[in-house]
């Protein structure tokens, strides 16, 4: 088992973080929320510039590696845009959401494309966005969808539409995790810098281990669907829920550290944190991730990282 991205995807990666930061990085959302229908003219360019729409990952590992990596690229600078969910696209459509069968919605406003959806039980179909009821400050580009079955097989759709969005999630993580040490480093009370208090570093590092919790699990579900393992679901399942879990405690952490500046628009932590709503949230939120995952698992559990270490070795 070898769960290390490869150098080239990882390369693509940075290319990718400096290339949107290079276009915008931090303005790009918030250019986006003034004029939420050129949002795509802000991006699509930059990422077929990349060729990022390129990429197969559904066809080949080194591809679906770099389309990780994208995604968390994007995430870095909470990119208005559902990169994603465009890679995770089946051949049929411009991109892939997964759903919840209760209340279908999803962060794809004022964007013309053919999105497909599949279910958390894996059922197709094809959605239409309706108009976009509020502003999105208040709905982060959140908006409910028309529905309609298809007839598409949906094999990989669940579980590669549950792992990219991590993976964007992952890229919000890493940057929270960057502004609060930032921050700390540079703020200071009773004359000196807020990460000299042990309370502080107590607080970066809860965040810190979250965050590398997440990161290992991403790679190992990333790996899970790279191998058409069977339990490549479950996996991605798990890694959400770990992910959303993560994302509570490090916004908290950073939040914190922050103070009222964390809430403030001058500050990209109050962006970020903003743009994290959906990936947290949607298609479900973490305790139906919980029920969703245990559902499915019933009593045989996962598989996991440390299952045989006798036969398998982490390289």
């Amino acid at each position: 088992m070898n769960i290390e991205l490869s150098a080239e995807a990882t390369e693509f990666g940075h290319q990718a973080r400096r290339a949107l930061e290079a276009a915008g990085g931090d303005e790009l959302v918030q250019r986006a929320e003034q004029d939420p229908r050129a949002r795509a003219d802000l991006v699509d360019p930059v990422l077929r510039k990349l060729g990022a729409w390129e990429l197969t990952p559904r066809a080949d590992a080194t591809e679906l590696e770099a389309a990780a990596a994208l995604c968390r690229s994007a995430g870095y600078w909470a990119l208005p845009y559902p990169v994603a969910e465009r890679l995770a696209r089946p051949a049929d459509a411009d991109g892939l959401i997964v759903i919840s069968e209760r209340e279908p919605t999803g962060a794809v406003a004022d964007l013309d494309l053919r999105w497909a959806t599949v279910t958390l039980s894996d059922e197709p179909g094809s959605a239409t966005p309706r108009a976009a009821e509020s502003r999105p400050r208040d709905t982060a580009f959140v908006t409910a969808l028309d529905v309609r079955s298809a007839r598409r097989d949906p094999a990989g759709d669940l579980a590669l539409g549950l792992l990219l969005p991590c993976w964007t999630l992952l890229g919000m993580l890493d940057r929270a995790i960057d502004l609060a040490r930032s921050h700390v480093t540079v703020r200071e009370q009773f004359g000196r810098t807020l990460a000299e208090f042990q309370g502080v570093q107590f607080q970066l590092t809860d965040a810190a281990v979250e965050h590398r919790g997440v990161e290992m699990l991403a790679r190992y579900a990333l790996w899970s669907f790279q191998t058409g393992s069977a339990d490549a679901v479950d996996d991605a399942l798990s890694l959400r829920l770990a992910a959303i879990e993560a994302a509570d405690i490090v916004f908290r952490v950073s939040h914190q550290l922050h103070g009222a500046l964390g809430f403030c628009d001058e500050s990209p932590l109050s962006w970020l944190s903003r743009y994290s709503r959906p990936l947290r949230r949607l298609p479900t939120g973490l305790s139906e991730t919980r029920d969703e995952l245990t559902r499915r698992l019933g009593r045989h559990g996962l598989t996991g990282l440390f299952s045989d270490p006798e036969t398998e070795k982490i390289a």
